[in-house]
């Protein structure tokens, strides 16, 4: 049975049922995506305050029949907060229910309502001497319940996991209305489904976060960065293996960068300062996290030593401020820019296991080279096998130009990325872009409990109809 539009008629019957100013007109800002690839349909905002007026909104779409989008901060890369398409669904947008509703230090416990930004989140750890560690470029719109509504990666999952793995409890509206009030704090909990982690990830399509019980972590006494020049794609691996040995768990971030991501830059961004004077064909980026007592100079140069007797480093850079280890993370930061600025013809978010990097990239630039002439730009999180493989025209073309090969180009690389048993997707979500990826790659049993599953919890399949799982 069809969905039914968010029409003037049934908002008009929704604002009666809520405190005055909780609906409005959709602003252009809800119907863009950052990627420019997506227009939404024009329709009607919701912005409730409370969970109460969250589950009224919910439980009216459910009995109309109108799809509802979730929205946090706008800021996802595969179409998840957006509807390009079909009856116009009401848009969900926490954005006024942003408060920290408590913080424990001595638990390592924040409570944070869905709308709050990430950066303020962090903000309010550091206050109480606690770190909350998900870190990513958009950090300063990001908002909480999208980040775990599509479990969200980032530089320093190395160390500390995936958006997921940062989260105890849950307070959510299910699709019938009803509040989930599984906002607990507990480390061990062992009564049933999770359903805790089925929310998490699932793009809002099963239901919406409301607010969640996160875990902080001690602030590092210490931390340190370094650029460090490598061979190969496959000394950096042996050197994260060489760090890990010496220093464990205190490797907060590595992360790959190629000397395509330097000359994109150079290109793009010439204000970004180039570090070597002599750009090397492949670096890492480390940070660490040390322990009291420990130096960090003295650690990352005992690294620095040992890569470069084990043949695997042959020039590195030391942060001497936390001035100049901002300048290191801002040119890995700032290639994403850059890369919008030059035009992909296709972007990929991939993850393979540890080993099989080096194959990937390499295999991968050969198949492409059986497609056509390009350049790739191939950089992202190495500690957790997280790559993004971003394929570029020649210097002097425009991405415009190779519209009829961007289909050719994305199955080229994901197939492979299926082929060596990665994953097309590692932190970026399905959403709407790649719902034929999820279908073409993943185990039908996976895909037959996915839909039961969806079957289940949304029988009107009403949240965020289109993504994830086709309606």
């Amino acid at each position: 049975m069809p969905l039914n539009p968010a029409d003037d008629a049934f908002a008009e019957a929704l604002s009666r049922a809520l405190p005055e100013g909780r609906l409005r007109r959709a602003e252009p800002r809800y119907l863009e995506e950052p990627r420019g690839r997506w227009q939404g349909i024009s329709g009607w905002v919701a912005l409730p305050r409370t969970v109460e007026e969250v589950s009224a909104i919910v439980r009216a779409c459910n009995d109309a029949r109108v799809g509802l989008l979730p929205y946090g901060g706008g800021t996802g890369l595969v179409g998840g907060q957006i509807a390009p398409e079909g009856p116009a669904p009401l848009i969900l947008s926490l954005e006024r229910m942003s408060a920290i509703r408590a913080i424990y230090p001595e638990e390592n416990v924040l409570v944070a309502e869905a709308g709050a930004v990430l950066a303020d989140v962090q903000a309010a750890a550091l206050e109480a001497n606690r770190l909350f560690p998900l870190s990513l470029a958009s950090e300063g719109t990001a908002r909480i319940g999208g980040l775990l509504s599509t479990n969200a990666g980032g530089v320093n999952v190395l160390r500390y996991g995936n958006a997921r793995e940062q989260v105890l409890g849950l307070e959510a509206v299910l699709p019938d209305g009803t509040v989930w009030h599984g906002l607990k704090r507990l480390r061990k909990d062992n009564t049933g489904y999770d359903l805790r982690g089925l929310l998490l990830g699932a793009e809002g399509t099963l239901g919406v976060i409301t607010a969640a019980a996160l875990k902080l972590s001690p602030v590092p006494a210490a931390t340190g960065t370094a650029l460090l020049a490598v061979q190969s794609p496959a000394a950096a691996l042996s050197l994260l293996a060489l760090a890990r040995e010496q220093l464990g768990e205190m490797v907060s971030a590595f992360e790959l960068i190629g000397r395509m991501g330097f000359d994109f830059l150079a290109e793009a961004l010439p204000e970004v300062r180039q570090p070597f004077a002599e750009t090397p064909a492949w670096c890492v980026l480390v940070e660490l996290g040390l322990a009291q007592g420990m130096d960090p100079e003295a650690a990352l140069a005992a690294l620095f030593t040992a890569g470069m007797e084990a043949g695997l480093v042959n020039d590195g850079l030391l942060a001497q401020s936390e001035a100049q280890a901002q300048q290191f993370w801002e040119i890995r930061e700032r290639i994403p820019e850059a890369n919008r600025a030059i035009g992909a013809i296709a972007s990929h978010d991939v993850s393979l296991p540890l080993s099989a990097l080096p194959e990937f990239i390499e295999t991968g630039l050969a198949r492409l080279a059986q497609v056509g002439d390009f350049r790739v730009n191939c950089f992202g999180h190495l500690g957790d096998g997280n790559l993004h493989y971003n394929v570029f025209p020649p210097k002097g073309r425009k991405k415009q130009e190779y519209l009829d090969v961007r289909a050719d180009v994305q199955r080229c690389v994901h197939d492979l990325v299926n082929e060596m048993g990665g994953s097309v997707s590692a932190e970026h979500g399905i959403g709407r872009l790649k719902v034929p990826d999820l279908e073409r790659y993943s185990d039908p049993a996976k895909l037959a409990a996915m839909r039961s599953i969806k079957a289940a919890l949304d029988p009107a399949g009403i949240m965020n109809p289109g993504a994830v799982i086709r309606g």
